[in-house]
């Protein structure tokens, strides 16, 4: 039998001091009467004593943990009176509860630690780069390059080229800052999200000239389309934009980049699909954090910043949505993301 409750446990000691007492009157042949009423006796006045008892004990042992769950000194008092209508194993799911909740909140506060450390010394190594580059064309050109025109130029040139990436990499930190500060200012904005994918991948063409990729928006073949959202048409032509800048960055010379629309009922799914270099496997669950690059290398070639998919990932969610990947290497990549679909009353407005 589990013994729940200080009063089960009172009661149990109280029957067996009344049993013994019972058993020596019997022996000493005392009459009914006494002996009833030295059992009863016996009986009340053991329980009364066990009951305080237990309550005192348990409150010692609760004292310490309570005031460490509560952060303040507890007095015994208070003690009494959560212990009134609990039982002991009520007490011990409640402590649980609160130990489990301060592990998860010490393993959030270590991980957030983690994640700070390894954003500093990202966000350090990032700036560090450039920074050395230009220092070392400026000392260059101070120690004599200057007056070389056969390389003076070269070397300004290089140095702004540093210089644009440190100005992009402030302007994509800046950006996160200002998402994840400000994300429940987003406007609602009721917009043809296809007119949106056109124009920005109009304003992309020259660079993907450059590769031969050709830019292919599938919606309707007629503006305005059926695909109105409501969102905010600023961050959401930031997401486009980063995304189709991304497929001809590493996409295939020669190859396409598509966007195309479906209605999901309420909502409109968006996909920018290329068929680039791929993904592997390994690196998929990475690539939306910030600074991760799956190709290193070329993506510092091409002016990445490594903070552009972070970015995608901010707005997106920000809208209450989420942004998928599916990719296969050397067959290509798929961003798809959803938005809320404005309604044909709010269109017609």
């Amino acid at each position: 039998m589990k013994i729940k409750t200080k009063e089960l446990a009172s009661t149990l000691i109280a029957l067996a001091a009344a049993a013994v007492v019972l058993v020596v009157m019997l022996l000493v042949h005392a009459e009914w009467l006494p002996t009833m009423l030295s059992v009863l006796g016996c009986f009340v006045f053991m329980f009364a004593a066990a009951h305080f008892l237990i309550r005192k004990y348990v409150a010692y042992k609760l004292k310490p943990i309570y005031s460490i769950v509560l952060s303040r000194d507890v007095r015994t008092k208070e003690i009494f009176e959560e212990l009134q209508d609990k039982r002991v194993e009520n007490i011990g799911e409640e402590l649980t509860a609160w130990a489990d909740t301060n592990d998860r909140e010490i393993t959030r506060l270590k991980e957030a630690e983690t994640f700070r450390k390894q954003y500093l010394g990202n966000v350090a190594h990032e700036l560090k780069t450039p920074i050395f580059n230009i220092q070392g064309y400026i000392s260059t050109l101070l120690d004599g390059g200057l007056e070389d025109e056969l390389i003076n130029r070269t070397y300004l040139e290089r140095a702004q080229k540093s210089i644009d990436r440190l100005n992009n990499i402030v302007s994509d930190l800046d950006t996160i800052n200002k998402l994840e500060s400000s994300m429940n200012m987003l406007r609602r904005d009721l917009f043809d999200v296809v007119a949106l994918a056109r124009e920005i991948a109009e304003q992309a063409e020259l660079s993907a000239a450059k590769r031969n990729i050709k830019l292919v928006v599938k919606g309707a073949e007629n503006l305005p389309s059926p695909f109105w959202v409501a969102a905010d048409k600023h961050y959401v032509g930031q997401v486009l934009s980063n995304l189709i800048t991304n497929s001809i960055r590493y996409g295939k010379e020669g190859g396409k980049t598509r966007i195309t629309f479906r209605d999901m009922l309420d909502k409109i799914l968006i996909e920018v699909e290329d068929n680039g270099q791929g993904i592997s496997k390994e690196d998929q669950p990475r690539i939306f954090e910030r600074f991760y690059r799956a190709d290193k290398g070329r993506s510092r070639e091409q002016g990445g910043t490594g903070l552009g998919l972070a970015i995608v990932k901010h707005i997106v969610e920000a809208h209450g949505e989420r942004i998928t990947v599916r990719s296969e290497q050397g067959v290509g990549s798929t961003f798809a993301f959803t938005l809320k679909k404005a309604s044909d009353r709010e269109i017609s407005k």
